[in-house]
């Protein structure tokens, strides 16, 4: 892919999407199976195999769409979750996105053969910055075609466009690139750069890929309030480490 052709694509994309409405959300009315959309998150540094285990537990009893995990314990939550509706996510070249295209390759690969369903990945920012956008490309494709070419099914890819490190233009260009990589979401953020999710950034990266793709809402999500509002604005999952807490009656 050429700098020059993506860039033509990416330009003429943004201008349809953003002189088109959005579309209606899936869950912008009717009552709300919150649990369904909760990726259970937990991605500290400092995390311990036994809070992975409860992490994992938790998912399992709540009806979690996912658990979403580092690297080392992605094989420990498989085995975890084996044979119950939970999948597992892991991240990849997280939480700065800086590591080597051919590194994220590898360490997709490798998280795939371990059984991993979802790969939440994050784009090299400052390339994205640089406008150096075919590198940006083609780093996500790298993931992307690990993903999607792992039989007998697919696996997710989340693509992380770190949204608070972003000017709107930047976020619409980063989406527009993850759709066109192929993606199957794009999701606002590591939680790890000083920002989370906000209804802002929601509804325009919803706006950018119509229906296409899912936006997944992460970073500070910590009340049912903040759930609901971002899932309105036009997300389909959020990533957060308080889901019993959002599902759980008061």
């Amino acid at each position: 892919m050429t700098e020059n052709a993506l860039v033509e694509r990416i330009v003429a994309e943004v201008v349809a999407r953003l002189q088109t409405p959005s579309p209606p959300t899936a869950h912008a009315g009717g009552e709300i199976d919150l649990a369904s959309v909760i990726d259970h998150t937990l991605l500290r540094p400092d995390a311990t195999p036994d809070e992975i285990d409860r992490l994992c537990d938790e998912a399992a009893r709540y009806g979690f769409a996912a658990v979403c995990v580092q690297p080392c314990y992605a094989g420990r939550a498989v085995e975890r979750l084996a044979h119950r509706r939970v999948a597992v996510a892991s991240v990849v070249g997280f939480p700065h996105g800086a590591t080597l295209s051919v590194v994220k390759r590898a360490e997709a690969d490798a998280l795939l053969a371990l059984g991993v369903r979802e790969l939440d990945m994050v784009l090299p920012v400052g390339l994205l910055k640089a406008r150096q956008w075919s590198a940006v490309a083609d780093d996500i494709e790298a993931v992307v075609n690990a993903a999607h070419g792992r039989a007998p099914s697919p696996a997710l890819v989340k693509v992380i466009i770190e949204a608070g490190l972003l000017s709107d233009e930047e976020k619409v260009i980063a989406c527009t690139i993850a759709a066109e990589c192929g993606a199957d979401f794009v999701k606002t953020s590591t939680g790890f750069a000083g920002s989370g999710a906000t209804v802002a950034d929601v509804a325009l990266m919803r706006q950018v890929v119509g229906d296409r793709l899912g936006v997944k809402a992460a970073g500070g999500i910590r009340t049912r309030e903040q759930a609901l509002a971002l899932l309105a604005a036009g997300a389909t999952r959020l990533g957060t480490s308080a889901g019993p807490s959002l599902v759980s009656p008061p």
